[in-house]
């Protein structure tokens, strides 16, 4: 699809059954070797699916058949709006969910588009200026994280009073708990909406 700065590559996956809607999935920082292939990025777009939602994965600029370049979080924002914007039909409720970098992204975007369901995992909170967050999102951080500490994700909800779900001795990637981890986010959006 057409993106900001060149076309952007998506990968689509559908539900059987009614549809909830559109999920928009962003994935880890572009420079440290994060695609639309990530495994939690993948795990995410499988529990989105077995709830019932299409999920929409894509690179960010400059990766994969993806055109354009690193652009420090700025642009990769705007990609994430120029997925929403053609991907999800205007009458179709919106999730946004990501991993790391991609919950930076996913936070930005939905501070614009007022997404129904928010989903973040192991947020960028160290070394990007995540978003403050609905306080029906969905934040889940490993204890052990080694890339972003459990305690700068704390920092960051603790002023937004938003609960965050801590998984034990699991580190930044959730080696071993990715089942753990789609069952937190299925009963999650299982749940009804705020």
């Amino acid at each position: 699809m057409a993106g900001p700065a060149g076309d952007l590559e998506c990968a689509i996956d559908m539900p059987h059954g009614p549809l909830q809607g559109t999920a928009v999935i962003c994935h880890p920082h572009p420079q440290h070797g994060g695609t639309l292939d990530n495994k939690i990025v993948a795990t995410l777009a499988r529990a989105f699916v077995q709830c019932g939602w299409r999920a929409v994965r894509f690179n960010f600029r400059g990766i994969g058949a993806s055109a354009g370049h690193w652009d420090e979080g700025r642009g990769e924002c705007d990609d994430a709006l120029a997925v929403a914007a053609a991907l999800r039909p205007p009458d179709q409720a919106l999730a946004l969910a990501g991993f790391s970098f991609g919950a930076y992204v996913a936070s930005h975007a939905a501070v614009a588009l007022k997404p129904s369901r928010l989903v973040l995992v192991g947020p960028a909170t160290a070394n990007f200026s995540v978003a403050p967050v609905p306080p029906d999102t969905l934040v889940v951080h490993g204890e052990a994280d080694d890339v972003v500490p459990l305690a700068a994700t704390l920092a960051w909800a603790r002023p937004q009073a938003l609960p965050v779900v801590v998984v034990p001795g699991v580190g930044h990637f959730f080696h071993g708990q990715l089942p753990m981890l789609k069952a937190l986010v299925v009963r999650h959006l299982s749940a009804p909406a705020a």
